[in-house]
């Protein structure tokens, strides 16, 4: 499967600004990310619209507080693939909800997963499911405990 994201479509400056500020606040309206980069709606509404269609914008979400959800279990999970199949299981992890962030790595693991769960039961499942994925070789993983 090719690679969603449109290698032809560089973000630009107002572009990389734009990105930042909706991680801030992804909910922030046209007309407030419009005054904040000096532009027109119209313009945001583009860049918007262009990004999203080329797959360098996979959408909007709403980010916690790390501290706010207490009782919910997090970890941090090295994964290790099989020769050279990192796109295609890429491709399979981000289908697990569980998996906050997904990021490359050097060194002896391939990938580094942030998990999320509600409980210890969804956890150790989506540890099962992960590690029966095709193309997961091997996976080491740390509960995260306080954060500091």
């Amino acid at each position: 499967m090719a690679n969603p994201i449109d290698t032809k479509h560089i973000l630009d400056p107002l572009d990389r600004e734009l990105v930042g500020i909706l991680r801030k606040d992804g909910r922030a309206p046209l007309s407030k990310l419009a005054e904040i980069l000096g532009v027109s709606r119209g313009t945001v509404q583009n860049r918007l619209d262009r990004m999203l269609a080329s797959g360098a914008l996979l959408g909007f979400t709403v980010r916690v507080r790390e501290d706010y959800d207490t009782d919910s279990i997090r970890a941090v999970m090295m994964i290790e693939v099989v020769g050279k199949s990192t796109s295609e299981v890429v491709r399979r992890l981000r289908g697990f909800p569980e998996l906050q962030k997904l990021h490359t790595t050097n060194g002896n693991w391939d990938l580094v997963a942030e998990i999320q769960t509600a409980s210890l039961a969804d956890f150790d499942r989506i540890l099962r499911e992960v590690r029966a994925t095709d193309g997961v070789l091997n996976s080491e993983t740390s509960l995260l405990l306080t954060s500091v």
